[in-house]
């Protein structure tokens, strides 16, 4: 065997490496990428039927709010951006005004001791509530799948490959500052 020979066959099993590191950290990538728009579309699963919920419970409560009509506009109107949404970022920046207004709605409600009895809000809220809880689980799945993401473009070497390939990191599903807001119970 020659220099030449042990020289070239190196040089194959080097290239042969290379070839399978690129290759794991290709596929790791688009696994990622891949968890992360999944956990994203369950999320929207859930985001959708509520945003279905809205006419059925303007229905509802118009009929007991017929001064609240600006509360009301405005969620109807909110359903209609999110359905218009294109990206991540819109529907959930989308999804977060939304939950605030649902909120809103809620309370306001109270004040209605009619409708807070009224069985089909009753109803309406608790399917509402049902998926307000789905949404909070899934948002956690997101985050963590967005996480993994996240760490996988930007640890070496793989961030060589993301930045050929154009991946960007991604945000996080956050919880707004409303949301956060603890106002105590209200007697």
């Amino acid at each position: 065997m020659t220099v030449q020979n042990i020289a070239l066959i190196a040089g194959i099993l080097l290239l042969i490496i290379f070839f399978n590191l690129f290759i794991r950290i290709y596929n790791k990538l688009v696994m990622l990428k891949n968890n992360y728009e999944k956990a994203f579309r369950n999320i929207d699963v859930i985001l959708m039927q509520r945003a279905d919920e809205v006419p059925e419970l303007v229905k509802v409560v118009s009929k007991f709010m017929e001064h609240e009509t600006a509360m009301l506009t405005s969620l109807t109107k909110l359903r209609t951006d999110f359905l218009n949404s294109k990206t991540v970022d819109e529907k959930i920046e989308n999804a977060n005004e939304f939950s605030k207004a649902m909120k809103n709605l809620f309370a306001v409600s109270e004040n209605y001791p009619t409708l807070a009895s009224n069985a089909n809000f009753l109803e309406l809220q608790k399917r509402v509530s049902q998926m307000e809880d789905k949404i909070a689980d899934r948002r956690e799945f997101f985050n963590d799948s967005v996480n993994l993401y996240n760490v996988g473009i930007q640890e070496f070497p793989n961030f060589i490959l993301a930045k050929i390939a154009g991946y960007k990191t991604q945000s996080l599903f956050d919880v707004s500052p409303e949301e956060k807001k603890y106002d105590g119970i209200q007697l």
